[in-house]
């Protein structure tokens, strides 16, 4: 069996190579660009499967099926969210989601090879680059109810000065300096919100910008955000999420 791997990354190649191969299978071949895969391809035979990186240093991979008629099965490995996935569910493909569980890949495999055996795949792949450019639009929070005695109130997402955890709860703090408690988790607070206006800054925080009054140089390579009325802790952006925080403020 001929299998290939592009993915944009060299370690990450490197990294699927050895998780692929400990399942028994061969990689043949790693290609790092749409450049360099599509002249692969004109002077190849096509393998049985691709591990494909929808995100290469050069462009789309969706490039590469434009210029190129290629036949073979694909697992992508992307970053996407999980709207922009129902691009591959519609068009009976599989993917899996970075970082790569090997349980994940594992089942990914042995879906390509039962398939493999039944039927040769047809994939439109210009539908799911449309839908991946023009992804369908999730629908975010708005308000959030909680309840107060025996009375529920609402909480617009404009009056959240930040949520946070404390003692195994979750709590709103709010722009009028209040707190209320609310029957989730972070995480799933972290997926009803919009990503474009709130983060998540560290295990306990998630912040929006419009409340970030300043930012400043903490110690360890941190930074330390300044809420306008909540201060019963320090706000503080992890270490590892302070890149992706400094491109989220722009």
């Amino acid at each position: 069996m001929n299998i290939i791997i592009i993915e944009d990354e060299k370690p990450a190649a490197r990294l699927l190579q050895r998780k692929v191969e400990k399942l028994g299978l061969q990689v043949n071949t790693m290609l790092h660009s749409v450049e360099e895969s599509i002249a692969w391809f004109r002077n190849n035979a096509h393998p049985d499967l691709i591990f494909l990186d929808i995100q290469l240093s050069d462009g789309l991979s969706f490039e590469i099926f434009e210029q190129i008629d290629i036949k073979s099965a694909v697992i992508f490995t992307t970053a996407y969210d999980e709207y922009a996935l129902r691009a591959f569910k519609l068009n009976s493909i599989d993917y899996l989601l970075k970082p790569i569980d090997e349980e994940d890949l594992e089942i990914a495999v042995n879906k390509f090879k039962a398939r493999n055996q039944a039927q040769n795949i047809s994939l439109d792949f210009e539908a799911i680059k449309r839908m991946l450019v023009n992804p369908v639009e999730k629908e975010y929070k708005k308000r959030f109810s909680v309840k107060i005695g025996q009375q529920l109130k609402v909480i617009s997402i404009e009056e959240v000065e930040c949520f946070y955890s404390e003692n195994k709860g979750t709590y709103i703090h709010t722009l009028d300096n209040r707190d209320y408690l609310i029957d989730s988790t972070l995480e799933v607070v972290e997926t009803e919100i919009n990503p474009k206006d709130f983060y998540r800054v560290s295990r306990k925080f998630i912040v929006p910008l419009k409340a970030v009054k300043e930012i400043q140089v903490y110690s360890n390579s941190r930074l330390k955000i300044i809420l306008p009325t909540y201060k019963d802790d320090e706000v503080i952006v992890a270490r590892e999420r302070v890149s992706d925080f400094k491109e989220w403020i722009g």
